[in-house]
């Protein structure tokens, strides 16, 4: 039986996406990437899961302020397509950085659950 995506399944698992990013929690990353994922980062580099999640293991990515706010919401049959601002402000290698981002990602529905599947990240 096909699961009916629906906005508010998906702003339930951004929710969780904000707070494991924010607890480096990477269960829940886990969890919530889809295991093909693809990310093109702010660098123009295209990462996978596994790069993800290391970035996370090895400490080099800390974020201590996240403000989100979806723009757009789409849903298409088992797949959602979300825009959004996100203020962050952390450290990367130890080094402090704050910075705005304007995100796309695409969450699809699976059996096992909803996840992300790609999307892309750049400053403005």
């Amino acid at each position: 039986m096909e699961t009916i995506l629906t906005e508010a399944d998906i702003l339930v698992q951004e929710s969780k996406l904000y707070k494991a990013i924010k607890e480096s929690d990477l269960n829940s990353l886990d969890e919530l990437l889809h295991k093909d994922l693809l990310f093109v980062i702010p660098t123009g580099e295209v990462i996978t899961k596994e790069i993800d999640l290391k970035t996370y293991r090895d400490g080099a990515l800390k974020i201590d302020e996240l403000r989100p706010e979806v723009e757009n919401l789409n849903i298409i049959d088992d797949l959602a397509v979300l825009t959004l601002t996100m203020e962050l402000k952390g450290k990367f290698n130890n080094v402090p950085f704050e910075v705005t981002y304007r995100y796309i990602r695409f969450w699809k529905s699976f059996a096992e659950g909803i996840k992300v599947v790609g999307g892309s990240g750049i400053a403005i």
